[in-house]
């Protein structure tokens, strides 16, 4: 059983949901889904989160499910536990904050499925990203595969999900998989803090809309949703009056 812990902190506006393991490595155990699926949770209720960064303390981000756990599943079984990580990323996904992953180490398998539920990926250079699951006679069951295709597109995908061979962080900034990358875990949790400040300028509710209109491709429905808002008033008045926003947080 993965001894795997996560944990969350809100300090104003921005969440960091950390996963952390006593001297092994962090694994995606089911109890680990069900206690990440609460804090997702918190954070969708907390309105004045406007971003959330997912990290990872020790040498990976997340090596991948609980393999020992997953050993004698029936297909019915596999069928659940794939529900249930499927559900819970696309709780992740329908955030309506900016969500960043912070990548050092290893993020493979399930690890990589849940970086990929993100907006953003930051990355170090010298992470692992990765599909191992055909060389276990599996293949990605919580999105992974939909997900990597529409972001890099099926060519690159498939050299992932196919040949269970890892990129490293700076090969996967290349291919669009990784946004930014980063020399250290140090210079990365700079380069995270810089980012979420980036998205200060936004709109939370505009951040919201053109999230779900990225999910559902309905975007004149999220644009004409923008009009009921306070937000698109003080925006557009903040822009002829040519001064900053002042968005509602709460």
């Amino acid at each position: 059983m993965s001894s795997t812990q996560v944990d969350l902190k809100i300090e104003g506006s921005h969440a960091a949901i950390m996963f952390r393991t006593d001297g092994a490595v962090n694994l995606l155990s089911a109890d680990l889904l069900h206690s990440f699926g609460a804090i997702v949770a918190k954070v969708k209720k907390d309105s004045h989160v406007r971003t959330t960064a997912i990290q990872a303390e020790g040498k990976v981000f997340i090596a991948g499910a609980d393999i020992k756990e997953m050993t004698n599943f029936t297909p019915d079984q596999a069928r659940t536990y794939g529900e249930l990580g499927q559900g819970i990323l696309n709780d992740l996904a329908a955030l309506p904050c900016i969500t960043v992953a912070a990548i050092q180490g290893a993020a493979l398998g399930g690890g990589l499925e849940l970086a990929l539920a993100c907006d953003f990926r930051l990355a170090v250079k010298s992470a692992k990203l990765g599909f191992p699951e055909v060389s276990l006679g599996l293949i990605p069951g919580w999105g992974g595969i939909v997900r990597l295709t529409k972001l890099i597109g099926p060519a690159n995908a498939k050299r992932l999900f196919l040949c269970a061979n890892p990129v490293s962080g700076e090969d996967a900034l290349g291919w669009g998989l990784v946004d930014e990358v980063a020399n250290s875990p140090e210079d990365l949790n700079h380069r995270i803090a810089a980012f979420c400040k980036s998205f200060r300028r936004a709109s939370p509710v505009a951040v919201a809309l053109a999230k779900r209109a990225s999910r559902d491709f309905d975007e004149l429905s999220a644009f004409a949703e923008c009009f009921a808002a306070r937000d698109s008033r003080e925006g557009m008045s903040a822009f002829v009056e040519k001064r900053p926003a002042s968005w509602m947080e709460g």
